[in-house]
């Protein structure tokens, strides 16, 4: 772990040229791709993906491509790779899919393409969730990893659900993650 990452600074707090506490590995303007996961919606009739792709424009990121796949576990997890794989992709979203019915398939789907984890996402997520559903987040599955250097968040379908992660959780952490995650091939 280096210096950037421990939260700790060790020296005057100057050290930062833009003024900002951004670090010079944050990607400034995020390419996202994002993926509703569902056998009933249209990217016409996308609440949820309209949410996410509103959270990310509205901080003056890029919404490079929306895709809309079936609750199929290998369409999904073929959906996600490939856009993690993009060299103009920073970041994938996904809804739908994420809780306990049958058909629920994203899960399963993303988490064994996941090089690392990031289970910080899903606990934070729930946590800001209870606010709003009480116990009910005991049946949300959102999880977060990195595949092919490009974090990866799989969000629930409803709407306020996309937004709450996309608004409070996604938009303000995916340019350093994603930073972090391709640094080394730009050190």
């Amino acid at each position: 772990m280096s210096d950037h990452d421990d939260g700790h600074h060790h020296d005057d707090g100057h050290h930062h040229d833009d003024g900002h506490h951004h670090h010079h590995h944050d990607i400034e303007t995020l390419g996202a791709g994002i993926v509703t996961v569902s056998s009933s919606r249209t990217l016409d009739d996308d609440p949820a993906g309209d949410a996410i792709a509103a959270a990310f424009e509205s901080e003056g990121h890029e919404v490079t491509t929306r895709e809309l796949v079936p609750d199929d576990h290998d369409r999904v997890q073929a959906t996600l790779q490939n856009l993690a794989r993009r060299k103009d992709v920073d970041a994938v979203v996904s809804t739908g899919g994420t809780g306990v019915t049958p058909d629920d398939v994203t899960v399963e789907a993303a988490e064994p393409l996941f090089e690392k984890m990031l289970p910080g996402f899903g606990e934070l997520f729930r946590r800001l969730s209870y606010d709003e559903i009480g116990t009910r987040v005991v049946g949300t599955r959102a999880v977060a990893g990195i595949v092919e250097e490009t974090p990866v968040f799989c969000l629930p379908g409803s709407e306020n659900a996309a937004r709450l992660g996309a608004e409070n959780v996604i938009v303000p952490e995916a340019g350093h993650l994603s930073g972090l995650a391709t640094r080394d091939d730009t050190a």
